[in-house]
């Protein structure tokens, strides 16, 4: 028997699928986040030994063993390897702690790609803590735009909410902006007395990131700031695709622009204005959402890295 595991290692969560030669998923499993840039190679390394080894495990697979070597082909699409920096090191580790034949070391963006688009050209734009646009060309050529991280870009992004949110509170306190839900929301969110202690906690990206709820939940309950912040990711994630569409030359084309992350799932205000200012110059892109969960294209590209 075959065996191919699958993981998508991202800022929020890993998930690691095992399947069999057929393409038969065995056992799933989740763990904590697996960015290394975000969480640190030690974080990102045990969260990943901890979904692979649980997804093996379930399976009956030993997940240290190397006599026999269980797996055929393991693929793993990790937020932040596109940086040599980070994936020299997590591919050595891999390599290390989880025995296998054949090793593929992608971004989570790219197994998402294959996840929605399988090998047709066309364009993914990922929103979740951070945010990342990639294409791929008719050549089979990819392309990125964006997901450079924190503090100077992921537009768009959970994490960009969260910090507009704060600022929008801060503003608010001031007399310096409109009143918003967004303050008192802050503070439940935090523990927070009052919005100025804010400056004094040591918020991770992660942490910033985890007031996206916060920003939905008013624009829920009719709060004007916060639906316009979401109106205004929106407009911020339009700009990952259309930048990608104008250097390949493709504004006027007929080619599918796939939605995925937590922020386009959540929202859709988010999801609107997205695709009211992609078509505004791109009008006949086809705006989809993912429909695939990403770790299946980590899986395909697994099965073929052994062919």
């Amino acid at each position: 028997m075959a065996w191919f595991l699958g993981i998508d290692g991202g800022g929020t969560r890993t998930t690691a699928w095992l399947a069999d030669e057929a393409g038969a998923v065995l056992a799933r499993a989740t763990a904590g986040p697996s960015n290394p840039v975000k969480v640190g190679f030690a974080a990102a390394e045990r969260e990943l030994w901890r979904a692979a080894r649980a997804a093996l495990r379930k399976a009956g697979v030993a997940a240290g063993a190397r006599q026999g070597v269980p797996l055929q082909a393991l693929c793993a699409g990790i937020a932040g390897v596109d940086r040599p920096a980070t994936h020299r090191p997590l591919m050595a580790w891999l390599r290390q702690h989880i025995p296998a034949k054949h090793y593929v070391l992608l971004t989570d963006a790219e197994i998402a790609l294959r996840a929605g688009l399988g090998q047709s050209p066309g364009v993914l734009v990922i929103s979740g803590s951070g945010s990342i646009a990639f294409a791929r060309d008719d050549r089979g050529h990819l392309l990125r735009a964006g997901g450079w991280g924190v503090p100077f870009d992921d537009i768009g992004s959970g994490y960009d909410l969260g910090r507009k949110a704060i600022g929008a509170a801060l503003r608010d306190f001031d007399g310096r902006g409109p009143r918003t839900r967004l303050q008192a929301k802050v503070c439940q969110a935090l523990k927070l007395s009052q919005i100025t202690q804010v400056v004094m906690r040591p918020l991770t990206p992660q942490g910033v990131a985890n007031l996206f709820p916060v920003v939905l939940d008013a624009a829920l309950r009719r709060d004007a700031l916060a639906r316009e912040l979401l109106r205004e990711a929106g407009r911020d994630l339009a700009e990952l695709p259309l930048a990608l569409l104008r250097r390949l030359g493709w504004l006027g084309r007929l080619v599918p622009v796939i939605c995925a992350g937590g922020v386009f799932r959540s929202s859709a205000l988010v999801r609107r204005s997205f695709a009211r200012h992609l078509h505004a110059r791109a009008p006949n892109a086809r705006v989809l959402q993912l429909r695939h969960p990403p770790v299946e294209g980590a899986l395909a590209l697994a099965r073929e890295s052994a062919q």
